[in-house]
């Protein structure tokens, strides 16, 4: 097994490549490794491909298109126990790769490269546009940071090292731009070691447009970001909505409110029970995807919220706990007819009557919903290969 891999993915850049492979070529006999470099082309038809090899590197083709393809048979070919990658369009200086290699040889599992110059990068004139710059670098990596209390500064960054044994854990399956916020992602969750290096970014040396579209790719990133955290996608609205609505609904069944000139009855007692309705089943949606998840693999078993939920929410207790809910919605439901039974079957006085049905057909829908997805939850939890 070599040292250190060094993985470019590769689209027609020959104007840039060949200034990637030297300055890789010179970091390594400067550092006295047994290394590779490894061109991962994605379909090049404008000359990288020989551009590569006169010059030494090891060209692997890969049919299926997209970055984080290129990036996985690149790295699956790769021999080394440290893999440094980087994008082939000269933004990135392969020169300056020492600060990885010492940060892999101390043990960390993953070391990112950080542009922003809140986490000491430098960014040259040119060399980002100011919407990723001000706007979409800093805030899907916020995003990140707060999903995952992860410490990387920037998410995002094209140019990080990671052990081989890392790689394997973290098992990255995107095709995207959006592997790079997977591998982050994952490598948080799995606990590993992770290292942050300052590093300049600087204009890329291609006379065609990138190849990274802004919102498509940006929205990828984010889409990720959010399959990946239930909790913020799932448990937190739904726990949000069931609360206002069953709060809101409490007050307003004891009668009107008025606060200042806006006056709340029967009407809002209906938005509520919709928050309430939605609510409880966007959080059996997170606990469902938690679940699924976890038994493929996808996300590690943690000690999260909504583990303890699940942990606690047998079928049995499910089953249980909506029926008692059916039950009571029922029972208030049969108070609603006999007071219709009051008034011989005919028109009923309203509000107050709305304010009967309302919590009872609320409770009813509730409990079937209880009920109905204990089952579910524990469908999802059979055993399965």
């Amino acid at each position: 097994m070599r040292d250190l891999s060094i993985i470019l993915p590769c689209l027609n850049e020959a104007e840039t490549l060949g200034n990637c492979i030297l300055k890789a070529q010179k970091s390594i006999e400067a550092l006295k490794l047994d290394g590779e470099i490894i061109v991962a082309d994605n379909g090049s038809t404008d000359g990288s491909l020989e551009i590569a090899k006169n010059l030494g590197a090891l060209v692997v083709h890969v049919k299926e298109k997209g970055y984080g393809n290129a990036l996985r048979g690149g790295i699956e070919a790769a021999t080394g126990k440290w893999i440094i990658m980087a994008d082939a369009d000269d933004s990135y200086d392969f020169g300056q790769i020492t600060p990885f290699v010492k940060k892999l040889q101390d043990g960390y599992d993953l070391v990112m490269g950080c542009r922003l110059p809140k986490g000491g990068g430098k960014i040259m004139k040119g060399a980002m546009p100011w919407k990723h710059r001000w706007i979409g670098n800093p805030l899907l990596s916020g995003i990140g940071r707060l999903f995952f209390e992860s410490r990387a500064t920037d998410f995002h960054c094209g140019m990080r090292a990671f052990t081989r044994e890392a790689y394997q854990r973290i098992t990255p399956r995107t095709t995207g731009m959006e592997f790079a916020s997977e591998m982050v992602i994952k490598a948080t969750l799995q606990g590993l070691r992770i290292a942050e290096v300052p590093i300049t970014l600087y204009k890329d040396g291609r006379s065609r447009p990138p190849h990274l579209r802004s919102w498509r790719d940006g929205w990828r990133h984010l889409r990720f970001m959010l399959l990946y955290s239930p909790t913020w996608l799932f448990l937190l609205p739904g726990v949000l909505l069931l609360l206002i609505g069953t709060a809101f609904g409490a007050r307003l069944q004891m009668g009107s409110w008025k606060v200042g000139p806006f006056g709340f009855d029967t009407n809002t007692m209906l938005v509520c029970s919709m928050c309430q309705v939605v609510g409880l089943q966007i959080f059996f949606f997170g606990i469902f995807t938690r679940v699924f998840a976890i038994s493929e693999g996808l996300l590690p078993k943690t000690a999260s919220p909504l583990d303890r939920i699940y942990k606690w929410f047998t079928l049995e207790r499910g089953v249980l706990l909506g029926l008692v809910i059916f039950l009571v919605g029922l029972a208030k439901l049969s108070m609603a007819v006999l007071s219709w039974k009051a008034a011989y079957f005919g028109a009923m006085s309203y509000p107050e009557s709305l304010r009967q049905v309302i919590p009872a057909v609320t409770l009813i829908t509730v409990g079937v919903q209880v009920i109905f997805s204990s089952f579910f939850l524990s469908i999802l939890s059979l055993p399965r290969k």
